[in-house]
């Protein structure tokens, strides 16, 4: 079992003490680097990078190389789990991912089998024990997916979307059917992340990106309710040690209370949310990932460290925080932007985990 090195991130979401706030970004391997890009455009396309275990090794490690920080995430997408039901994943040029075989009916629902994490998705767990390996214990590598409901908007969408029709005509007229597709996708969430835990992720993060469209008795129904499903369903422990759970419901400010009831160890923040506020409401059952808005990164260093500042004193003193963005970071932050970053939340954030602190910018 490989020493890990820095461990603050493992800490923080378990509420222990660290002597500084952990920070990583989502999305942090990206366009905004240009080193990405080159990888990118040698890879091919997007899905070719993210099917080279090699090559998503390579850039899951680029922001590591460039900034200090606390924790890696595997280089994947969320829809590596329709693509192994067979839904026919591609991406048109500016528009984003398509699918061929969209879900339209109950005979499509009742095509979708469970893939096999380690025969239908076997490169992403290449991908993970390549990391693992190559980190040799510098931080924590985070396993993901996304959330059955986010990933089922885009299985019936086709794709992406704004206003969800197709998805919230089934969720209103076919609810039984909605269920049958959500059930099938839990399943193959909690498999998928439980064969990442085992090929090496240390922690894992769940994204419910479009969670926060649904109205607060469907948000229950159709998205939590499944999360709380897989959340009962992982390896919560491996290589001797916890193995953390962070959910994530973009626009899920509001429901916060019931998010902490699913068992999960962290949940992360958008913007939206102030997070004093939300550290009054769950801080004592659960940790906090949040929240810099991403654009606050198109601002000087001046104004981000100031912007960190606001969000470290609003959380307040002791563990139980990991810095990051409220959503995924632009591609066209510049790099400096987020070395700004970076550097301000573990030099501000000290104070914060002294014993007596007295907290100042």
């Amino acid at each position: 079992m490989t020493t890990l090195h820095n461990d603050r991130f493992l800490r923080a979401l378990l509420r222990q003490p660290v002597d500084y706030t952990p920070i990583w970004m989502m999305r942090q391997a990206g366009r905004y680097l240009p080193e990405y890009r080159a990888t990118r455009e040698k890879a091919g396309s997007f899905m070719d990078l993210c099917k080279n275990p090699e090559l998503a090794c390579e850039v899951t490690l680029q922001p590591l190389d460039r900034f200090p920080l606390d924790a890696a995430i595997l280089f994947s997408d969320i829809l590596t789990i329709p693509d192994a039901m067979g839904l026919g994943l591609y991406f048109e040029t500016g528009e984003g991912p398509r699918f061929q075989h969209p879900i339209r009916s109950s005979a499509d629902v009742e095509r979708l089998g469970v893939p096999d994490p380690e025969d239908d998705l076997g490169y992403v767990m290449d991908a993970v024990r390549t990391i693992r390996r190559e980190l040799a214990g510098r931080v924590p590598l985070i396993g993901f997916s996304g959330s059955p409901w986010t990933l089922a908007t885009y299985m019936i969408e086709g794709g992406s979307a704004k206003v969800f029709a197709r998805s919230k005509a089934m969720m209103y007229d076919q609810p039984a059917l909605l269920h049958q597709v959500l059930g099938k996708l839990a399943d193959a969430v909690t498999a998928y992340l439980n064969a990442q835990i085992a090929a090496g992720a240390q922690a894992v993060m769940i994204f419910d990106t479009w969670g926060g469209a649904l109205h607060p008795l469907a948000y229950r129904e159709f998205s939590l309710d499944y999360m709380g499903r897989i959340v009962g369903g992982l390896k919560r422990e491996a290589e001797d040690r916890k193995v953390p759970v962070i959910l994530f419901t973009k626009g899920g400010g509001q429901w916060l209370e019931i998010m902490a009831q699913t068992g999960c160890d962290a949940l992360g923040l958008d913007w939206t949310t102030d997070i004093g506020d939300a550290r009054a409401r769950v801080g004592h059952r659960v940790a906090l990932q949040g929240n810099l808005d991403p654009c606050a990164l198109y601002a000087s260093p001046e104004t981000i460290r100031r912007e960190v500042a606001g969000i470290l004193a609003a959380y307040g003193n002791g563990s139980g925080h990991v810095f990051n963005l409220g959503h995924g970071i632009n591609p066209d932050v510049p790099p400096e932007h987020a070395a700004a970053l970076v550097e301000a939340v573990h030099e501000l954030s000290r104070p914060y985990h002294a014993e007596k602190s007295t907290a100042a910018v």
